[in-house]
C-alpha cells in the first residue's frame, strides 16, 4: 500500500517534468533498442499525449489513496495493487506509443488488468459484469487487429508518422476508407459510444469504487485518445465522417442523459453520465475545426478528473451509510457539512456552473457547434446539459440536503475508522476537487494547451518531422 502510493507520487512527479519538458521545448521521440523509425518501435511524447499520461498520474494518484482504505484486504492479498499498476502502465503505454501494433498491446494490457480488477471478490454481480465487458472488449479488439491488418497490407508500415505519410498517397482510398471504419468500430466499442455502449453500465458499478473511479475516469478516454490520434493524423475525417461523428455524439449525448434519469443508484447513474458526455466529446471531432478540437479536448482533460472524483465520491457515500440507493439515503449535509461543500464543488464542476471546468469547453463547443451550422449537436450540448443538472440537483437533494428517514438510518462505518484512515478517503477526494478547481479557474492556460494541441493536430507536420527527421 505505501509503495504503491510512493510509486503513483513519483509517477506523478515524472509527468509532470515530462509535460513542462513538452510545453517548452516541443515533442521527443525515443525508438526502442535503438531501432530507427520507421523500422522499430517509437514512443512519441507530443503535447497531447504527455497532457493524457499526467491526468493519468493524478487520478492514479488519488486512487491508490483512496484504495489504502476503499479496497478490502481480501483483494489486496489477491494483487490488486500491482494489477492496478499494470493498468496505469497500459494507459502510459498506450498514450505514448507511436506504434500501431505496439498500441493493440498496450491496450491488451489495459484490458486484462481491468478484467482481473473487475473480478477481484468473485461476487456473482462482478462475474456478470466482467463478462460484457470483456466479451465487447475482445469485439473491439477483433476489429482493432483486422483494422491493423488491412492497413499494414496496403502500406507496409505500422509507424503512425510513416502512415500519415504514405496514406494520403494511396490510389484506392475506397480501401483506406473501409480501414477507418475498423478502427472506428474498434475504439468507438472501448470509448462507449451510441449504439456500442450497453458494456459501460452493465459493469462500471459492480467492482470496488476505487477501481470503478480508474474505469469510470481513465479507461473510455483511453478509446477517445485513439480515436482522435488516428482521426486526425491517418484518416482525416472527409464530409461522410464528419457526419458519422456528429451523429454519434448527438445520439450518444441523448442515450446517456435519459439513461441516467431514471436511475436511482448513484454508481449506475454516474455510468450513464460518462456515455452522455462522451458524446460531448465525439461531436467535437465530427465538428473538426479548431475551436471545437481546443473544446473536445478541455471536455476530456475536465471529465477525467470530475469522473475519477465522483466514483471515489460514490464509494465515500457507501462509507458512510452503508448503500448508494438514493430512494434510501439522506441528512449527509446536516451529519458532515464539510465533506457535503467539498463534494458540491465536484458536482458544480460537472454541471458547468461558471468559472468551473466543465463551463469553458461546452463554451467553446457550442459556439463551434452554432458556426458550423450544426444545430441538432447544440441542442444535445444544451439538453444534455440540463438533464445533468437535473439528476445532479435530484442527487444532491435525496442523499445531502433530504432528512434521513429513522427507518433508512444504517450503521455509519466512516464513523467507525480511525482518524487517519477517514483522511485517506477524503484527501483524494480533496485533491481531485483541487484539480477540478485549478482547471476551472485558471482556464486560460489550459485553452492555450489545448490551442496547441488542436494546431498540432490540424497540422501534423511537426509530429511525422520529430519522428522521420522528414
Amino acid at each position: 500500500m505505501i509503495l504503491s502510493i510512493a510509486g503513483c507520487l513519483i509517477g506523478f512527479l515524472l509527468s509532470v517534468n515530462l509535460f513542462i519538458k513538452i510545453l517548452d521545448g516541443g515533442i521527443l521521440t525515443m525508438n526502442a533498442a535503438n531501432w530507427e523509425a520507421p523500422f522499430g518501435i517509437v514512443f512519441v511524447a507530443d503535447l497531447f499525449s504527455v497532457t493524457m499520461v499526467l491526468l493519468t498520474s493524478v487520478a492514479a494518484l488519488a486512487v491508490s489513496i483512496f484504495s489504502a482504505v476503499g479496497v478490502g484486504r481480501a483483494r489486496m492479498l489477491y494483487g490488486y495493487f500491482p494489477i492496478f499498476h499494470f493498468l496505469i502502465m497500459g494507459l502510459n503505454g498506450a498514450f505514448l506509443t507511436g506504434d500501431i501494433f505496439n498500441l493493440y498491446v498496450w491496450f491488451e494490457v489495459v484490458i486484462i488488468s481491468s478484467f482481473v480488477l473487475l473480478t477481484l471478490g468473485g461476487r456473482k454481480a462482478q462475474l456478470e459484469g466482467a463478462v460484457k465487458y470483456m466479451a465487447m472488449n475482445i469485439l473491439a479488439s477483433t476489429f482493432f487487429l483486422t483494422g491493423i491488418g488491412i492497413l499494414y497490407g496496403i502500406t507496409g508500415t505500422l509507424n503512425m508518422a510513416d502512415l500519415a505519410l504514405k496514406i494520403p498517397l494511396i490510389e484506392d482510398q475506397n480501401i483506406v476508407n473501409l480501414t477507418a471504419i475498423f478502427f472506428l468500430i474498434g475504439f468507438g466499442i472501448k470509448s462507449a459510444v451510441f449504439p456500442l455502449y450497453f458494456w459501460l453500465p452493465s459493469s462500471y458499478h459492480t467492482p470496488p469504487s476505487a477501481v470503478a473511479a480508474v474505469f469510470g475516469g481513465l479507461l473510455t478516454k483511453l478509446g477517445l485518445y485513439a480515436l482522435f490520434r488516428f482521426f486526425t493524423l491517418l484518416f482525416v475525417p472527409n464530409e461522410f465522417l464528419k457526419i458519422v461523428f456528429l451523429t454519434i455524439g448527438v445520439t450518444t449525448i441523448l442515450t446517456g442523459a435519459f439513461g441516467a434519469l431514471i436511475k436511482t443508484n448513484i454508481r449506475r447513474m454516474l455510468s450513464y453520465l460518462i456515455v452522455c458526455h462522451i458524446g460531448f466529446v465525439i461531436g467535437g471531432l465530427g465538428l473538426y475545426n479548431k475551436m471545437a478540437l481546443v473544446g473536445a479536448v478541455f471536455y476530456m482533460i475536465h471529465d477525467i478528473m470530475v469522473k475519477t472524483n465522483l466514483f471515489l465520491i460514490a464509494g465515500l457515500i457507501r462509507q458512510l451509510r452503508g448503500t448508494m440507493n438514493m430512494g434510501k439515503l439522506g441528512g449527509i449535509y446536516a451529519e458532515y457539512p464539510k465533506i457535503s461543500l467539498l463534494i458540491a464543488v465536484v458536482l458544480f464542476s460537472l454541471v458547468g456552473i461558471p468559472p468551473l471546468s466543465g463551463f469553458w469547453p461546452k463554451l467553446f463547443l457550442l459556439e463551434s457547434a452554432l458556426f458550423n451550422h450544426s444545430y441538432f449537436y447544440a441542442a444535445s450540448i444544451i439538453l444534455g446539459s440540463f438533464i445533468t443538472l437535473f439528476v445532479i440537483a435530484k442527487l444532491w437533494s435525496e442523499v445531502f440536503w433530504k432528512d434521513a428517514s429513522l427507518d433508512e438510518m444504517v450503521v455509519d462505518n466512516f464513523k467507525a475508522l480511525k482518524p487517519g484512515r477517514k483522511t485517506l478517503m477524503v484527501l483524494p477526494i480533496a485533491i481531485l476537487a483541487c484539480a477540478s478547481l485549478f482547471i476551472g479557474l485558471n482556464a486560460e492556460f489550459i485553452i492555450q494547451v489545448t490551442d496547441r494541441i488542436a494546431n498540432e493536430m490540424i497540422d501534423t507536420t511537426p509530429y511525422t518531422r520529430a519522428v522521420l527527421g522528414k
